[in-house]
């Protein structure tokens, strides 16, 4: 792995032949960019941090990447089809990006823009749908007649696969399940304390899944309860160490994420759903949240499994050159 300036990571794997893909998973806080061949191998990798210059220095930083991966690899450049992530969505009606909250994005044609700059056609998609594409091609739920991948991070995303197919929906919101109610009940939330969430959602709703799930909700309830501010594997050390009140503050979690995944059961009922994002590395999730959930699925036997996403973090950008297939 080399460095540049502090800023950037670059990393050669063994090339390989065959037809090769491009994909780009633009976060908040960096860009990821991999090289991969026909038969998914990563060859180049680079990651980047995201430019805090605005739009126009997020289609620059894309197109370097690009540039670079292109350099990498022994194909001409137009010949590789490149696919983009993004936090948010195109909208059908003006083919602008929507419900970002990278800001920058909002109302901009992103898609329109890169294949001006990159001279071909541009894939783009949701970045939890790019990760669902990923684990439903040759991940954690490959195979899989149905799957559903859902990101608990920053914030809560996820991504429906049929058949190794992305599913985007007529609106272009098909798995984002993040943006609904979640209706808890006192029995989700006995335990000595506070609930994990109470503020409002980004998109101006209260009680969404995302304020209840994502990594940052799980900390700020935490410090409501404690007066601690700690990241979520600190509560998770705690726990595992034999504190008490993060012990059931972590158990509440899974009760909640089992009620919020109840609910993608019932409507797809999916051979498999896959977790991702930083919540995700929390072991104890894959062995309670199926416990919990018989008691909120419409079935006599709940069969869909619950698995860690193969990827990790490299989903997005796996998922994104998959768009190009």
């Amino acid at each position: 792995m080399l460095s540049f300036r502090g800023r950037r990571t670059f990393e050669r794997l063994a090339p390989r032949a065959g037809i090769m893909r491009i994909g780009i998973d633009l976060g908040g806080t960096k860009i990821e960019a991999a090289l991969l061949d026909a038969a998914g191998n990563t060859v180049f990798h680079h990651r980047a941090e995201t430019p805090r210059g605005g739009y126009a220095a997020t289609l620059e930083a894309i197109r370097t990447l690009v540039g670079e991966l292109e350099a990498a690899a022994d194909q001409p450049a137009q010949s590789l089809p490149v696919g983009v992530g993004v936090p948010g969505a195109v909208s059908h009606k003006t083919g602008r990006i929507k419900n970002s909250n990278n800001t920058c994005l909002n109302d901009k044609p992103l898609q329109q823009d890169l294949c001006r700059l990159l001279e071909r056609n541009v894939a783009v998609a949701n970045d939890a749908n790019c990760f669902a594409l990923s684990e439903a091609a040759d991940g954690a739920a490959a195979g899989a007649k149905v799957m559903f991948g859902a990101v608990l991070g920053t914030g809560v995303g996820g991504g429906i696969c049929i058949d190794g197919r992305l599913i985007q929906g007529v609106n272009s919101i098909a798995g984002e399940w993040g943006h609904n109610r979640l209706a808890v009940s006192e029995r989700e939330l006995e335990f000595t304390g506070q609930p994990l969430a109470t503020t409002t959602c980004n998109c101006g709703m209260r009680g969404c899944v995302e304020t209840w799930l994502s990594g940052p909700s799980f900390s700020s309830g935490y410090e409501r309860n404690t007066g601690d501010r700690l990241t979520p594997p600190q509560i998770v050390g705690l726990a595992e160490d034999g504190d008490a009140f993060a012990q059931a503050y972590l158990e509440q979690y899974c009760r909640l994420l089992a009620l919020a995944l109840a609910a993608v059961i019932n409507l797809l009922d999916p051979e498999v759903i896959v977790l991702g994002g930083g919540m995700s590395n929390i072991d104890r999730l894959y062995a309670r949240v199926p416990q919990y959930w018989s008691d909120y699925v419409f079935s006599d036997i709940v069969e869909t499994r619950l698995v860690k996403a193969k990827f990790g973090d490299s989903s997005g950008v796996r998922g994104a050159a998959w768009l190009t297939r």
